[in-house]
């Protein structure tokens, strides 16, 4: 499965995480020219180009023809945070259902998204049923390391093992089975899990 959004360039980043900051403080964008000038860019098409780059890659919307027509895609306000997109799987497809705005320190990378665990607990990694689950998607995970893994229609966070041609998803509590997954077998390691989010119950 890719990622609902591409990684960004270095420079872009810097761009990006400008946006967000400034919104935070100002409650409105800055316009081109002001881009431009916090970096030292000598050409507003560069600027302009940039922030192409940032809406193809799924991090923006712009408004045609205003200066300041910058829409940041699921940010909910704060300096050095940044908006993860919450994904769900609909039909066998991924879809976004939500953002959640975190501290930017806290995610690896900007590709990086949630899902929620349904059903499983995996006690040995922190995860309880409707903990969401942040992945990162351009990482290899490590040997015994923690991922997030689709089988079938099930999202499981397991601790992976290689064998040979077979992956094996280690039992993530007591009394629980391993999963061995080879080529034939319907699925997708996700990716490293990089952290856990658990929200708070709704009152009732």
């Amino acid at each position: 499965m890719q990622a609902p959004r591409e990684p960004l360039t270095p420079v872009e980043r810097k761009v990006y995480h400008f946006l967000i900051d400034y919104l935070a403080e100002h409650t409105f964008q800055p316009s081109v020219r002001e881009v431009a000038r916090q970096f030292r860019i000598p050409s507003t098409k560069t600027v302009t180009d940039l922030l192409g780059a940032l809406e193809r890659k799924g991090y923006i919307r712009r408004a045609p023809g205003r200066s300041r027509g910058v829409v940041l895609e699921g940010f909910a306000g704060g300096a050095l945070t940044q908006p993860v997109p919450v994904l769900r799987l609909d039909a066998g497809a991924f879809v976004v259902e939500e953002h959640l705005t975190v501290d930017r320190a806290r995610v690896p990378g900007d590709d990086c998204y949630f899902v929620r665990a349904l059903l499983e607990e995996a006690p040995a990694l922190g995860v309880r049923p409707g903990d969401l689950l942040l992945v990162q998607p351009g990482a290899r995970a490590a040997e015994g390391g923690a991922v997030v893994a689709r089988v079938g229609g099930a999202l499981l966070a397991r601790q992976l093992e290689r064998r040979g041609g077979t992956l094996v998803l280690h039992a993530p509590r007591p009394g629980a089975d391993a999963i061995e997954l080879g080529p034939q077998d319907d699925f997708d390691v996700l990716g490293p899990l990089v952290g856990v989010v658990r929200l708070p119950a709704a009152p009732g």
